[in-house]
């Protein structure tokens, strides 16, 4: 039989609502995209692409991006962004549990803001381990719980409730760190950034920065 094409994801008032709040945030954000995607090289897989706001901060060093967004909408934006970005990017339609690429084919992995809002971390991030060479690096940026616990409390309700129906499948109390390092990562240096850095403290204002790498020595 055919290989089914990836499931369509159509969040429309959402992917608009996103566009405009990452864009008013770019000021604030910019740079810690900057720190995400400084010093990679080669071949770069981006997963949950958005609206294309990583593009602009890859390196020089970087022969291709490809691009994973399934969210239409948001895709039709990235595909605009990758037509002013410094390195070549292919967008392409896709789903984190199911990345239609091929297995070991990139010097780097990069996530950013993005498994808030899979369906299923531990496949996406075992898809993640498959397509990177053995070696290769994961980059991370992600939100996720903190706070202490009232406000992970306050999370993990929100995650019941309300706060994925309203923000496109997002969750707030996940914990990325310790899923990259259950999906087999090695865990390399994690920075914890709170957005925003001064103000109250949002359920969405726990951030973490860093890196983890696929084993060299060992299968998927």
């Amino acid at each position: 039989m055919p290989a089914r094409a990836p499931r369509e994801i159509h969040h429309p008032l959402f992917a608009r609502f996103y566009a405009r709040f990452s864009l008013a945030t770019e000021g604030t954000v910019g740079p810690h995209r900057e720190a995400l995607l400084a010093g990679l090289s080669g071949r770069v897989i981006e997963v949950g692409a958005g609206n294309g706001l990583n593009f602009a901060h890859y390196p020089g060093t970087v022969s291709e991006v490809v691009a994973i967004e399934p969210e239409r909408t948001l895709r039709r934006l990235a595909v605009n962004a990758a037509l002013r970005s410094g390195v070549p990017v292919d967008v392409v339609p896709g789903s984190a549990e199911k990345l239609p690429v091929k297995s070991e084919a990139f010097d780097a992995a990069v996530v950013s803001l993005v498994l808030c809002s899979v369906r299923d971390v531990e496949r996406s991030l075992a898809e993640l381990r498959r397509v990177l060479r053995p070696g290769g690096e994961l980059r991370f940026f992600e939100h996720g719980r903190g706070g202490g616990r009232i406000m992970e409390a306050t999370q993990q309700a929100l995650d019941r409730t309300v706060w994925p129906w309203l923000f496109g499948g997002c969750h707030v109390g996940r914990d990325p760190v310790a899923a990259i390092r259950s999906a087999g990562f090695e865990l390399g240096p994690v920075r914890r950034v709170p957005l925003p850095e001064r103000g109250p403290r949002l359920p969405t204002s726990y951030c973490v920065l860093g890196t983890a790498r696929r084993p060299a020595d060992t299968k998927r």
